[in-house]
């Protein structure tokens, strides 16, 4: 639906009989892109996500990429072999596999099961190795498991994770979650609460985090400390 401002001339008859111009601008709501990276071990990265998954349940007129990022990677040393030549070193490489599997293999389910495996780490300080209890958790919300850790198995999901990890982090310097990125601009993020179901709450918190984005003056704005 089309929003009502001022500009979109049209002739208005007055009292005097004079015809004057007024102004009125007919603006339609443009859809906002942005990417955001995830580790599901991370808690600020839960509530930036709640949000963004509240918002687009609420009808959010967002286009998001849910893009992985490894935590785990970030702290290799230079000369340690990375999380991509030797996974088992990461406790949350296996729950990304599967969250990319099931992004791009059953994109109609990924937005839930994304949201379920947050809250299976965060809400109920679940397992993110356990391969049989992360089946449960996305079961739960309608995901083919079979099909989603066959292709965990094939390898593809972890090709994708090292190509999105490390173009992202080429592109926009992106170095850890959850960073919302949007046009060359990319800004970490740290939210405090999460959206708690409101959804209104939860639109309008991430088009603030967007709209500062879009402010070209603002570098950097950082409580020196939380009065909490």
């Amino acid at each position: 639906m089309c929003s009502h401002h001022n500009s979109v001339a049209k002739k208005v008859r007055r009292d005097s009989g004079r015809n004057e111009s007024n102004t009125l601008r007919v603006t339609c709501p443009v859809t906002r892109s942005f990417a955001l990276t995830f580790d599901y071990r991370c808690p600020y990265a839960r509530i930036a996500h709640d949000h963004v998954v509240e918002g687009l349940r609420g009808g959010a007129d967002w286009k998001v990429t849910f893009v992985p990022f490894s935590l785990g990677q970030s702290h290799v040393e230079p000369g340690e072999p990375s999380v991509w030549e030797n996974p088992d070193q990461d406790s949350g490489i296996i729950a990304q596999q599967l969250a990319i599997a099931i992004r791009d293999g059953q994109p109609d389910r990924f937005v839930e099961a994304h949201h379920a495996l947050f809250e299976h780490r965060h809400s109920a300080a679940g397992s993110l190795r356990d391969r049989e209890i992360l089946s449960e958790v996305v079961a739960e919300v309608g995901v083919d498991v079979g099909a989603a850790w066959a292709d965990v198995d094939s390898g593809r999901p972890l090709e994708v994770f090292k190509a999105e990890h490390t173009g992202y982090a080429a592109s926009h310097e992106v170095w850890g979650v959850p960073t919302f990125v949007m046009g060359a601009a990319a800004v970490f993020v740290r939210l405090l609460d999460p959206a708690g179901g409101d959804r209104q709450l939860a639109i309008s918190t991430v088009d603030r985090i967007l709209d500062a984005m879009e402010w070209e003056n603002l570098n950097e704005f950082k409580h020196t400390s939380v009065p909490r």
